[in-house]
């Protein structure tokens, strides 16, 4: 009887496989790139490209050429490797869709109802949103009010203790973490004060943010996973710390708070006025805007700081940066009275600082740039050769393969804090490829209309960040030889990787 059942159940093992060869595995029609299905079903290539995503395209680029197919997680995703040829892609509106991908991962992971106002639940465009709140002269008012809570964050509410110049030690990364999460989270969702200063409504601010920073770190720790198709309910804290946060941010408790920025002010109206989301995924969508804000930022942070701080060059040159900015509009510098002041103008004509953020973003982005067809089309490549694209299949360009590439980059792997400064002390803007000047050689915040439209912003609370400390504060790493901390490369295709690794230093403020 054993036996019998054993035999059975082979059988039927067998005739799924059998059932997966014939319909799982796609064949290559004629003028398709070459194509890889992998031997796992469903997952295809996902787990070699997973384990190191730069290394297996680059090997796959030199088996098949600029572009070439690998199923990933069930999904057929063309890898163009090609710099020169991106413009094909990224010009490709009519036959590429952007949205889609983003809106489904977006509602996979926050619980809310699709953005797509195709879907019927809302009308709202949400790029316009973005572009109207977060650039223009909306950022200006974001850089103010950015410039005024991380001065409090660092000075006034006792986590750098202002009034000692003992030395003190921390992580880096849990350092910026803490120091930029309170101060983007103020900017963005405003405070609760309501104009009463006392000591212990402050102290409750505080232990509000702070808060809010433990659920974001539970939540943040699964979000691969929840891209990669697992549902949030097979991860418990993680479900009860995203619904946590969203709690905080229902529409009748945004309401009265002071401050809300000019993006969460008209994401509260849009979703009031052109959606049918109820309240709780009202909630939600802002929880998807707080980790958009922090997820990528963050790490940034870190990676820059590690860098400027274990590069003395870089140190000395953003130092005499900072010190000119300021004295130019006659600021001094005093921790007892910290009213700094950086605008935009300022900001955007630091090029010491410019160069070591995107030095230290090529070093650690891995984000992966993808559009979905909406139809069959024929893709023409930089080089002449023209393929057939299939309708629901991805196009992906992955930008640590121009980022680490030695032939546009020298010494790839190094870091040079002024790789983007040119003879003149400006902006470099010029790189090329084989005598070829590249259009696209720095994509850390995507490409055309799938750039982040929150990128200016990023950059420049990055820069004030770095500003003051480098103003009030003396720093130095607790290892002067420490190693550089890999790279988490689980997050690979989300954007900047975290490290696998804090690296402590320690800091103090100056004597002025």
């Amino acid at each position: 009887m054993i036996l019998t059942i054993s035999f059975i159940w082979a059988i039927v093992v067998g005739l799924c496989c059998c059932l997966w060869l014939i319909t799982g595995i796609r064949r290559r029609h004629p003028a398709e790139p070459p194509l890889e299905n992998g031997w796992i079903p469903f997952l295809g290539c996902a787990l070699q490209f997973g384990a190191n995503p730069l290394e297996f395209l680059r090997s796959r680029q030199k088996k098949h050429g600029h572009i070439f197919t690998c199923k990933i997680a069930g999904q057929y995703v063309h890898f163009l490797c090609d710099p020169f040829s991106y413009h094909a892609v990224i010009r490709q509106g009519r036959h590429l869709d952007w949205k889609k991908f983003h809106f489904d991962a977006s509602a996979k992971a926050f619980g809310h109802e699709s953005m797509d106002p195709s879907q019927g639940y809302t009308t709202e465009n949400l790029h316009q949103t973005f572009l109207k709140t977060l650039q223009g002269d909306a950022l200006s008012s974001l850089i103010e009010t950015m410039m005024e809570n991380l001065q409090g964050t660092m000075l006034q509410s006792g986590m750098l203790k202002a009034t000692t110049s003992e030395w003190q030690s921390d992580g880096i990364y849990a350092f910026c973490y803490k120091v930029m999460f309170e101060a983007g989270y103020l900017t963005l969702f405003g405070k609760e004060l309501d104009g009463d200063q006392s000591i212990a409504r402050q102290q409750a601010q505080k232990a509000l943010v702070l808060n809010a920073l433990d659920n974001f770190k539970e939540f943040d720790k699964i979000f691969p996973a929840l891209i990669a198709g697992l549902p949030i309910h097979v991860f418990k804290s993680a479900y009860s710390a995203r619904e946590k946060l969203a709690k905080t941010m229902l529409h009748e408790n945004l309401s009265r708070r002071a401050n809300v920025s000019d993006l969460i002010s008209l994401r509260m109206l849009l979703n009031d006025t052109l959606s049918t989301f109820n309240e709780l995924s009202k909630a939600r969508t802002h929880v998807a805007i707080l980790w958009a804000s922090q997820a990528n930022t963050l790490p940034a942070t870190f990676w820059t700081l590690f860098h400027m701080i274990r590069c003395p060059a870089a140190m000395k040159a953003a130092s005499e940066e900072v010190r000119r900015t300021f004295e130019s509009s006659n600021q001094k510098v005093d921790p007892t009275n910290s009213r700094l002041v950086l605008t935009r103008e300022q900001l955007d004509n630091m090029p010491v600082l410019d160069s070591i953020i995107k030095e230290a973003m090529r070093l650690s982005s891995a984000s992966l740039n993808v559009r979905m067809a909406k139809s069959d089309f024929l893709l023409q490549l930089d080089n002449k050769e023209s393929y057939h694209i299939r309708k629901d299949d991805v196009i992906a360009m992955y930008p640590p393969m121009i980022h680490f590439d030695p032939e546009i980059y020298d010494d790839p792997l190094e870091f040079k804090y002024d790789r983007y400064i040119d003879e003149n002390g400006q902006e470099k803007t010029t790189f090329y490829r084989n005598g070829r000047k590249l259009r696209y050689y720095y994509m850390p915040f995507g490409s055309g209309v799938t750039k982040c439209p929150g990128r200016f912003f990023a950059v420049h609370e990055i820069k004030q960040f770095l500003s003051l400390l480098l103003s009030y504060f003396e720093m130095e790493l607790l290892d002067s030889d420490v190693k550089e901390p890999p790279l988490d490369q689980s997050r690979a295709g989300l954007g900047v990787l975290q490290p696998t690794y804090d690296v402590d230093f320690r800091y103090r403020l100056k004597s002025l």
